[in-house]
């Protein structure tokens, strides 16, 4: 390292390496990635021999979580009192709490607290969750749940993470050396720092709509690189497949497809050309600004009005268009009954209304020839059915048998 104060040999630039000397880490040997534990015997101790003041992390958990913690909660205790922690369970509120101690003589242990409080409330296991303790571990919750707007796409976008079966995320696991668990809008990463960042591009891109998968080979042909001594200070770029998305048009609706053909067919029919949409021709100036609501209320005299005048008229309006719309239906159905030649011969107004005074005379003169019909009819009827009882009655006198009916009518009637 002494080597690097050297003086320029360009006469009047600058040496801003003049009162530069070696640093006592300024040494190949020392690896400066390396996480070395606490160790009091080694003589890691705080100065005046405990914390000054006492820090503390409090978190929420669900109310599903809360039959599990009380179960592992001896586990936790057990675990936290190795490091000198306190911690708290108040199933009242629904929050854990870790503390520090006078006894606490690792000033960074409470941050690892905290981290196991938070991945025990996201429906880690125990026994995973207590790793976090360890300094090779490290953790960071993920929260996707803003990521996408749709609701029914951020489930298939969460679902695509985790894969049939959670082959998908195994397979992020087994690269990455993580642990993951994806919960609710939050996915949870326990690791490295180099397979956190990893994981955490992994996830954000699912949410951005590019696949897993691409993400998943790109990972595995840089691993196997990793083993190449001579590719170590060389770029990987020609190594690694680009994923590049294509803007590939989408295919039009069947409807749209079908006007289009029937326009062109219609066009060749009447031996035209198809109509061709004109190009607006360019103008620095932009549109006219369009008049506002109160503009238009303005300019109508509607903005003066009373609230009771305003509903009026519009119910006014509303009641003509459903007068317009009922006569034109009406109109629509009466045309059906004209001929063809009447509508090209004579103007279409008149037509209709001849025509419909026409059709309500003819339809008059038939309910009328229908009513006489059906009243000669009825008569005709009555005075069948007479003729028939008298020729009855006849009969029966002549059997005998007349007054033997009376007699049982009389019978029945003096029973009852």
């Amino acid at each position: 390292m002494s080597n690097i104060v050297e003086a320029t040999q360009e006469k009047g630039a600058k040496n801003h390496n003049k009162y530069r000397r070696d640093k006592p880490w300024d040494n190949p040997d020392i690896d400066h990635w390396s996480v070395s534990p606490w160790d009091e015997t080694t003589g890691d101790n705080l100065p005046g021999g405990r914390l000054l003041e006492e820090s503390s992390f409090a978190t929420l958990f669900p109310k599903y979580r809360e039959k599990y913690l009380r179960e592992v909660w001896p586990l936790i205790t057990r675990s936290l009192d190795k490091v000198k922690i306190a911690c708290e369970l108040n199933l009242v509120e629904g929050s854990m709490t870790v503390r520090t101690t006078r006894k606490t003589s690792d000033p960074y242990v409470i941050l690892k607290a905290r981290d196991l409080i938070k991945l025990l409330a996201r429906s880690i296991p125990a026994p995973q969750a207590l790793k976090i303790l360890n300094d090779e571990y490290n953790c960071e919750i993920i929260k996707i749940g803003g990521l996408v707007r749709n609701k029914e796409r951020f489930v298939k976008r969460r679902q695509r993470l985790i894969g049939p079966d959670g082959a998908t995320l195994k397979a992020l696991e087994l690269l990455t050396q993580c642990y993951i668990l994806v919960q609710g809008n939050t996915v949870s990463v326990m690791g490295t720092h180099k397979g956190i960042k990893q994981t955490r591009m992994v996830v954000l891109e699912c949410m951005n709509n590019i696949h897993p998968v691409y993400n998943i080979k790109r990972l595995m042909i840089m691993r196997e690189l990793e083993k190449d001594p001579k590719l170590q200070n060389e770029s990987w770029e020609r190594f690694l497949p680009t994923f590049k998305k294509k803007n590939v048009q989408r295919r039009k609706p069947h409807q749209l497809v079908e006007e289009s053909k029937k326009a062109s067919e219609s066009a060749a029919a009447a031996g035209g050309k198809p109509a061709v949409k004109k190009k607006k021709s360019y103008t620095p100036f932009p549109p006219a600004q369009q008049p506002s609501k109160i503009d238009l209320q303005l300019e109508s005299g509607e903005y003066f009005l009373s609230e009771r005048q305003r509903k009026a008229k519009k119910l006014a309006e509303k009641q003509q268009a459903s007068m317009e719309k009922t006569n034109e239906k009406r109109r629509a159905r009466e045309r059906e009954f004209i001929h063809p030649s009447l509508l090209k011969d004579a103007d279409e107004g008149d037509v209709v209304e001849k025509s419909g005074e026409r059709k309500m005379n003819e339809e008059a003169n038939d309910d009328a020839g229908a009513d006489m019909e059906r009243l000669v009819g009825k008569f005709a009827k009555k005075k069948r059915k007479a003729s028939e009882e008298k020729s009855g009655d006849d009969d029966e006198d002549v059997l005998g048998l007349k007054d033997t009916k009376k007699k049982r009518k009389k019978d029945k009637k003096r029973k009852d």
